[in-house]
């Protein structure tokens, strides 16, 4: 099997798809990977490291494009690489089709594009092993960003997260009980904050209770608890996740204006298009913006700024798939594995996920695996 790495655009991404190790496994399983020239130097891997465990170096991503039978990436395709993606081939990446424009849709269904979702792949017991990764890390990073923009020099309330003696700690409250917002609230429990969780399931969040010794307040997520929450709160993260839709806004921006000014919104749910009425994405160049004197960090591909361990995440959980795939190819893979057949958002021309087909008001047809295996 050919498979190919692309080269992100270092503006929009920092991470690659696979580490040298995860191509030297492709290469043992006789596969032949091409990796464009300098697709890793953001994440510290450099052209010498892939070309030592057999990875063969392209010099432009047309090449990545044309030997490819499997297209590695990270972020969600654009309208430009749709267009130059083969008949047929199969396409690994954050797809994120729920906010996608309908072009970007369409190419995938008329070049017959099997277009595979890291966010939607399961396991076993009906997880999220790849988005997983990557949502503890977004997590565990909300509080590294919170404390960088509640500083006094990036216009924030001029407070530390853990307080000091005789002086209250920051309030940072949590929307969401899913593996971001349980990872939010343990580096901000570290960090000495007061953390509120608020979820719609009482049963997430009595096991996040439990999990951290009662030493966090829950709530429920309705109107009245949000609007009571933010009023106080210092840090908001918006963790709210329902897996291939479009997030719901559940702050609204009435809420969002009684914030205290120099107050933070990380808005992890950006790249499901934000549970924060008021968030718009924001890039790693230019993370933030201020609105109704609140500050707002909505980039949607947080864990890039920590490349090289994201990319050792994915490459962890995504390895398994990809050799399944290669060994098997990709039509057996998925016909032998339920939780990758979860994944699959097109495939054959024919649209694959009941979500993504409402979103583009269109019919779907449901991959029905051979088995119910799932690595």
């Amino acid at each position: 099997m050919n498979i190919g790495i692309l080269k992100e655009p270092p503006a929009r991404e920092r991470r690659v798809a696979l580490t040298p190790a995860g191509v030297q496994a492709l290469v043992g399983g006789g596969n032949q990977v091409f990796v464009e020239r300098d697709a890793g130097v953001a994440s510290h891997f450099s052209n010498e490291e892939y070309q030592s465990v057999g990875g063969t170096i392209v010099y432009t991503s047309d090449e990545v494009f044309g030997r490819s039978n499997i297209l590695l990436k990270i972020s969600s395709p654009t309208q430009d690489e749709c267009q130059r993606l083969v008949e047929s081939q199969t396409l690994f990446s954050f797809l994120h089709l729920a906010i996608a424009k309908t072009t970007v849709m369409k190419s995938l269904l008329s070049r017959r594009v099997c277009a595979i979702g890291y966010e939607l792949i399961e396991d076993g017991d009906g997880n999220l092993p790849i988005l997983q990764v990557m949502s503890e890390i977004a997590g565990q990073m909300s509080s590294q960003i919170a404390a960088r923009f509640l500083e006094s020099n990036n216009n924030g309330r001029g407070i530390v997260l853990g307080g000091i003696t005789g002086i209250p700690p920051a309030t940072v409250v949590i929307i969401g009980a899913g593996a971001v917002g349980g990872a939010a609230a343990r580096m901000a429990l570290a960090a000495g904050a007061e953390v509120i969780i608020l979820d719609k399931e009482l049963s997430r969040l009595r096991t996040l209770e439990q999990r951290f010794n009662y030493r966090v307040i829950t709530s429920l997520a309705n109107e009245y608890n949000l609007k009571k929450a933010l009023r106080f709160a210092d840090v908001v993260v918006g963790a709210v996740l329902i897996k291939g839709e479009r997030a719901p806004h559940l702050v609204t921006e009435e809420m969002v204006r009684s914030m205290k000014p120099g107050s933070l919104i990380i808005d992890v749910s950006i790249d499901q298009g934000g549970c924060i009425a008021t968030s718009r994405p924001t890039t790693l160049d230019n993370p933030t913006y201020v609105l109704h004197d609140v500050i707002h960090y909505c980039v949607p591909n947080i864990p890039a700024n920590v490349a090289r361990t994201a990319t050792h995440g994915l490459t962890n959980a995504l390895l398994p798939y990809l050799l399944a795939l290669a060994h098997d190819g990709v039509d057996q893979a998925i016909a032998s594995n339920s939780g990758l057949a979860k994944g699959v958002c097109t495939y054959d021309g024919e649209c694959t996920n009941e979500a993504i087909a409402k979103r583009f008001e269109m019919g779907w047809k449901e991959i029905r695996p051979a088995t119910s295996t799932a690595v």
